[in-house]
């Protein structure tokens, strides 16, 4: 009696998160992939540099206008003769910090109205765009001056400011992506199932819709660094913390005779933004379905 041999079966082949496809995609991104390794690589340093170089940024260490590496400072001294590696280090955590907090303040405020106008549409939307088109119409940098100087030129008040006015981009990306997906079949049977209002918006839309959410802001942090510098630029700043725009604006007056004390703080906010554009970008083509198809 002869015994029928059963057929090979071919393995299945394991599935594949979707988050795990993005950062394999994120990967073979070289310019997305360099500027993760320059971000990453500042926020250490603004971590842990002040503990390996642990000189207050505001002591008088040395001479004024000491040029770098003179008698071991690596970046030299500013008008007062501070240690300008020092400040640049210290510089690093406040704008890194308003840059990541004033990001999340844009997008909670972003996210709840293009949430709210995308989902309920009709009378809510119309008012919600028009108010969504007064901020973006508003010149941003004088309307965060206004609110600096009533209510102060703390790093909370000045992360709030930065905040309330650039979340205009991020909720019309979300009402768009919102009205996209509301209609999609599977949203349906969800709403003919009896799912709440509350749950269809942010348990089953939001986070299908979160791809271009996620680009956008980290686009953002760069431009709330870019924009925390412009206040402290024009003195419209904490004196008792050290940004890369405070750096710059107090030795502006010296640029001519120490140009380093400016370029400096102005190349350390440079790259940075440029890191953060990068990744933006590879974001950008891991996350984006028709360019993951290419």
């Amino acid at each position: 009696m002869t015994t029928r041999s059963q057929p090979d079966i071919p393995p299945m082949e394991k599935a594949i998160s979707p988050a795990a496809e993005a950062w394999s995609m994120f990967k073979q991104n070289h310019a997305a992939m360099l500027g993760l390794i320059v971000l990453i690589f500042i926020t250490v340093g603004a971590i842990l540099g002040p503990l390996l170089h642990p000189t207050d940024p505001f002591e008088m260490v040395w001479a004024p206008f000491s040029p770098p590496g003179e008698e071991g400072f690596l970046f030299g001294t500013d008008y007062l003769g501070r240690d300008l590696l020092s400040m640049v280090i210290h510089g690093a955590r406040v704008s890194l910090l308003i840059g990541l907090s004033a990001a999340l303040v844009s997008i909670f405020i972003g996210v709840s109205i293009g949430a709210l106008a995308g989902f309920y549409r009709g009378f809510v939307e119309e008012i919600l765009m028009r108010v969504t088109e007064f901020f973006q119409v508003l010149p941003t940098l004088l309307f965060s001056m206004v609110i600096v100087a009533l209510f102060g030129a703390s790093l909370t008040m000045i992360t709030v400011a930065i905040g309330v006015v650039s979340w205009t981009a991020v909720a019309r990306i979300t009402r768009s992506e919102f009205l996209r997906i509301r209609e999609l079949e599977y949203v349906m049977a969800s709403r003919a199932s009896g799912v709440s209002n509350t749950k269809l918006m942010f348990r089953i839309i939001l986070p299908n819709a979160l791809p271009p959410i996620i680009v956008q802001s980290a686009l953002m942090v760069g431009s709330a660094i870019l924009f925390e510098a412009g206040l402290s630029f024009l003195g419209l700043t904490d004196p008792n913390v050290v940004s890369w725009g405070q750096i710059i604006g107090s030795n502006r007056q010296y640029i001519l005779d120490a140009s380093y004390t400016v370029t400096i703080p102005g190349m350390a906010i440079f790259i940075t933004l440029l890191a953060i554009s990068l990744v933006g970008d590879g974001l950008n083509d891991a996350l984006n379905p028709k360019l993951r198809a290419r």
